[in-house]
């Protein structure tokens, strides 16, 4: 492997604590820079293109800040049951409709994440399946009172309580649904000369 010294350095284009621990716990040193960015859709695009899309935009809004050794990462992720995008809930009652709707089924979550340096640029996209136990209007009552999961698509965190006592059977990526796919990042980084 490279000396670890001549590593590009990382960026991350996003606010989230989620992403930027997994990113540290992954044994990178990394910087936030993020711009305010419109996660706006056209609701004719496939379901499964959004993530993607939404990350490619995110890069594009940062990319000139990048400095020769930098690689900027960018993600969004989406959680789609029957076609149909479940984003962040804007208020309780939303979050309640969202949790029912997916509480005893099958939902797909898909985190799209662009990698970005001043040469080169790739994209792709990581699916996750999450099968959820029923769910009563007490314990969607209970989760959203005490965990508030407005900043989070599907109503949910994997990591909290939902995730320890509601999820029947994962089929993927774990770090997926927190909002990177490390895995597969890992891999994709290397490629772009980064070492931890």
């Amino acid at each position: 492997m490279p000396d670890a010294s001549q590593s590009p350095k990382i960026v991350l284009g996003s606010k989230s604590p989620r992403r930027y621990q997994l990113l540290t716990d992954s044994g990178f040193d990394v910087e936030v820079r993020t711009q305010d960015d419109e996660e706006d859709f056209d609701i004719n695009m496939p379901a499964n293109e959004v993530a993607e899309m939404l990350a490619v935009r995110k890069a594009d809004a940062l990319k000139d800040t990048l400095k020769l050794n930098e690689i900027l990462i960018t993600a969004d992720s989406v959680v789609i049951l029957g076609g149909k995008i479940y984003n962040k809930p804007t208020d309780y009652d939303e979050a309640v409709e969202i949790l029912t709707a997916l509480a005893g089924k099958q939902h797909t979550v898909i985190t799209g994440v662009c990698i970005t340096s001043v040469t080169g640029m790739e994209s792709f996209s990581v699916y996750t399946l999450v099968t959820f136990d029923h769910m009563t209007s007490e314990e969607i009552d209970y989760y959203i009172t005490n965990y508030k999961p407005y900043d989070k698509a599907g109503a949910y965190g994997i990591q909290d309580w939902i995730g320890l006592c509601k999820v029947k059977e994962i089929n993927g990526s774990y770090s997926n649904i927190m909002g990177l796919p490390m895995r597969e990042l890992y891999q994709a980084l290397i490629k772009f000369g980064v070492t931890i």
